[in-house]
């Protein structure tokens, strides 16, 4: 489930910690689906081919392992080449940008339980 890792859907906005940054083949290092969204706009076909082939797909390993949205992980597995992959991914931090943020709980609002004791 996607939400399980981040309730929070802007969560999926936030950086990475350092330590799970997305290091390119070109040099570049991403750390939130913004930096990836910009590299596969710049990315050369040569580029994406060595993280998207027959053998991997780097971009919905990070994506689903790292970021934790399985939603967009699983869009990015059609992604033929850098322009549909920028595509996917616009299309989702638009979708994400326009969630509401989640509101912290109210005090006093929670139910409180009672226990019977024997």
């Amino acid at each position: 489930m996607a939400t399980s890792a981040m309730a929070d859907t802007k969560g999926y906005l936030a950086d990475v910690l350092q330590e799970h940054v997305f290091w390119c083949c070109d040099g570049r290092i991403l750390k939130n689906l913004g930096d990836l969204c910009g590299a596969l706009g710049a990315m050369s076909d040569d580029a994406f081919a060595y993280h998207v082939n027959a053998a991997k797909n780097d971009f919905h390993n990070w994506v689903k392992d790292v970021i934790k949205d399985d939603t967009l992980a699983s869009a990015l597995l059609r992604a033929a080449n850098p322009q549909s992959a920028v595509g996917i991914v616009t299309e989702r931090i638009a979708f994400l940008s326009s969630k509401p943020a989640s509101a912290p709980a109210k005090k006093g609002t929670r139910r409180k339980t009672t226990r019977k004791t024997a």
